[in-house]
């Protein structure tokens, strides 16, 4: 049985719930190795704003950022997010139960 240890799940899911760390992780899906300027661009977020949520993503071990010059680069870290999917996973079962029974009734409620 694998074993869950609660604090980095809580430390991924609550950095998971900000709309603009979503964005970054969204980002670097499609553009790995970016870096935090160009990062915080589009966001029209100052550089410690954006380094704030980068911390609470790295604390989180959703990123990881290495440092080439002057230039900091940004990566998934994909480790972390497989086990919030593996947490997530273990009640998808229900969800596609239920999901699966509300078709059955809309379905059943739109026959003449």
């Amino acid at each position: 049985m694998v074993k869950y240890h609660s604090a980095p799940l809580d430390r991924t899911f609550a950095a998971l719930a900000d709309p603009t760390r979503r964005a970054i992780l969204l980002r670097l899906e499609s553009e790995p190795g970016v870096s935090v300027s160009e990062l915080a661009r589009p966001l029209s977020l100052k550089l410690p704003g954006i380094m704030k949520h980068l911390d609470v993503l790295a604390d989180a071990g959703l990123i990881t950022r290495t440092k080439a010059g002057r230039t900091v680069s940004v990566r998934l870290s994909v480790e972390t997010m497989r086990e919030a999917m593996e947490w997530l996973k273990r009640y998808e079962r229900f969800w596609s139960a239920s999901l699966d029974r509300l078709a059955a009734f809309v379905e059943k409620d739109q026959l003449p």
